[in-house]
């Protein structure tokens, strides 16, 4: 399993009118791009897959955010900037043992954050498509 990384134009959101994003409060300071889960207070943390809660992936922020203040999260869309040359088109994307980390593999706990897609440009740029399943519950 390698974690992706942000490319150095970070993260974009594409489609923006396809998208379904909702506001969370930060209870800890996030960064653009880093999968966020829900906690028990209602609050957005920085989500990972080998952390009892933490692993209830719930969308990837998509602004720089401090403690206590509103953090837009991609529940649904598309979005740009992940260095994703080592994952296949249509590859799934997995949270990582890492903390605010995604993965081209599966960590301790199997979470699915999103597939990778090609673009309709004439390089097919990969972009992944983040689909967060707020109905479940990962043990």
């Amino acid at each position: 399993m390698a974690d992706l990384t942000i490319g150095t134009n970070g993260i974009s959101l594409v489609k923006a009118n396809e998208a379904e994003i909702v506001d969370m409060i930060a209870v800890e300071a996030i960064t653009a791009g880093q999968p966020v889960y829900q906690t028990s207070a209602g609050k957005a943390g920085i989500a990972d897959a080998n952390a009892g809660g933490k692993q209830q992936f719930r969308g990837i922020a998509l602004k720089d955010t401090g403690i206590g203040k509103a953090c837009p999260v991609l529940k649904r869309g598309h979005l740009a900037g992940y260095v994703l040359t080592g994952v296949a088109y249509d590859g799934p994307v997995y949270l990582s043992d890492t903390a605010g980390k995604l993965a081209d593999g599966v960590g301790t706990m199997t979470v699915n954050c999103a597939r990778v897609r090609a673009m309709t440009d004439p390089d097919l740029t990969k972009l992944l498509y983040v689909e967060a399943d707020w109905r479940r519950a990962w043990a």
